[in-house]
């Protein structure tokens, strides 16, 4: 079940799947532990790595079944790239491995700088093909869109041009800044929350990601 977040944008998605929101609500509780809280978000990006996969290319192959020869449908071109954004993305990274473990991985580290909230790179590792693969940008939160506009814009300059960038909880800032800068990239999301703190922090959100996957503060 899937719907996009607004009438006129149809490459805003969220998914409204009963389990999907179900696992949300578990990952937004602050007495959920570590160890839950990584196992939920792999169990996720599993769900909503469906509905960022739906338009993959398909090819028809001959194949032989136990009974007879027929023509069936496998993915098509080169394999899919899944790009993470460090460190928070690594929680949503495997959970998407287990539906494609053939696909490559790339990884663009950033830190959002806490007194501009504008996004540092300080890593950055690509296929050397990346260009010529279709890519799922992988970030489980979409809060002032900042970091995701600069990993998408490290990736278009290595020429990539097929892209989908894929979340567990966006604000409507965050969308609106992706959007903005890049309208041809497709967002897939679990929820759109309320709005922003001052701090950049979606509200009600499920506080840092990346905290409480690894155990830190």
């Amino acid at each position: 079940m899937t719907e996009p977040a607004a009438p006129h944008d149809e490459d805003v998605i969220v998914v409204n799947h009963p389990l999907v929101q179900h696992k949300l609500t578990l990952m937004r509780e602050r007495d959920t532990s570590t160890g839950a809280f990584r196992h939920l978000a792999r169990e996720l990006s599993l769900l909503i790595g469906y509905e960022a996969m739906r338009d993959l290319p398909l090819e028809a192959v001959e194949i032989e079944t136990p009974l007879e020869t027929m023509q069936a449908k496998r993915l098509a071109g080169k394999k899919l790239c899944l790009i993470s954004i460090l460190r928070a993305g690594n929680g949503i990274l495997d959970g998407l491995l287990d539906l494609v473990p053939s696909a490559r991985i790339g990884h663009v580290g950033l830190y959002r700088d806490p007194e501009t909230l504008e996004p540092v790179e300080y890593y950055l590792k690509l296929p050397d093909d990346v260009g010529n693969r279709i890519c799922l940008v992988v970030d489980p939160m979409l809060a002032t869109g900042h970091s995701a506009v600069a990993a998408i814009d490290r990736l278009k300059q290595a020429g990539c041009t097929r892209m989908v960038f894929v979340c567990l909880l966006a604000s409507s800032e965050g969308i609106a800044c992706l959007r903005k800068a890049h309208p041809d990239v497709r967002i897939v999301t679990c929820a759109i929350d309320r709005g922003l703190d001052e701090h950049g922090y979606i509200r009600p959100g499920l506080g840092d990601a990346g905290d409480r996957l690894f155990g830190t503060k």
